[in-house]
């Protein structure tokens, strides 16, 4: 198989551990939302726009805390409001026997009950995939104290809102993930390389590729990631087909223009 195909494979977006990138930037967020788990909140609220690394901050996270600090994840939201408390039940609780048609203001008693003697963090991913009603019950169950919730979201003007009219009273930590800088993208791009030993690829980049992929791209992560799978599937047809094409040490910047020429983030 062509080295040009497994690196296409590095670049396929994807959520998991093994994405997380430490860059400055990233291991600020980071530290930043371990620190407000820490705190005594009652809800924290992780917004950005989509591609700004929330998932893999989130479920990193749930990896480095999970067996220290009763930290549970939800990564897919639960559209129904029973299934979502009985989840919540079994995270609260998980030694216990669940009662039979467990309602939602029996589980509110039950936190009650608990509240100054156990206390979880629950992060859920996508919230702004939940009903307005489940986001009133969620903020509610919050009030006890039993549970924290981790909120992330996408950042739009609807979400926004979301946020504003479920929270304001309950949230006492609000963090905000942003595209990242030239340097952000520069090593993201080189890290996510060398991780897998790539090192020779890794320094064909220069700096005119970096601020070319970045001007596409506005440092979004999951925009870069397209970017280069396209480039390295460009540059896997041209080894097959015409591998003088792409002799030399450097990646030519024309290469990347076509890249951004297929995913249409300019016009030809």
């Amino acid at each position: 198989m062509s080295k040009y195909k497994d690196l296409q494979s590095i670049f396929i977006d994807r959520i998991e551990v093994s994405q997380y990138i430490g860059l400055d930037t990233s291991i600020l967020f980071y530290n930043k939302l371990l620190e407000s788990i820490q705190k005594p909140l009652k809800m924290i609220l992780l917004y950005g726009k989509p591609g700004t690394g929330k998932s893999v901050l989130i479920n990193k996270i749930y990896h480095d805390a999970k067996d220290r600090r009763n930290v549970f994840l939800i990564s897919t939201p639960i559209q129904n409001e029973t299934e979502f408390i009985k989840k919540l039940y079994t995270f609260l609780l998980p030694e216990s026997t669940m009662p039979e048609d467990l309602s939602y203001n029996q589980f509110i008693d039950i936190c009650n009950a608990l509240r100054d003697k156990k206390h979880i963090t629950v992060l859920l991913d996508e919230a702004q995939l939940y009903s307005s009603s489940l986001m009133e019950k969620i903020r509610l169950i919050s009030d006890t104290r039993a549970i924290k919730f981790v909120v992330s979201l996408h950042k739009t003007e609807k979400e926004d809102l979301i946020a504003k009219e479920h929270f304001q009273s309950r949230i006492w930590e609000t963090i905000e993930l942003k595209n990242g800088t030239i340097h952000d993208t520069a090593m993201y791009v080189q890290k996510k390389l060398i991780i897998q030993n790539y090192f020779e690829i890794a320094n064909m980049f220069h700096k005119g590729n970096i601020k070319l992929i970045h001007k596409l791209t506005k440092g979004n992560y999951r925009e870069i990631n397209k970017l280069l799978f396209t480039l390295f599937e460009i540059y896997d047809y041209y080894e097959t087909n015409k591998p003088s094409k792409i002799a030399g040490t450097k990646i030519k910047n024309r290469y990347i223009e076509m890249s951004a020429l297929k995913l249409g983030y300019i016009n030809a």
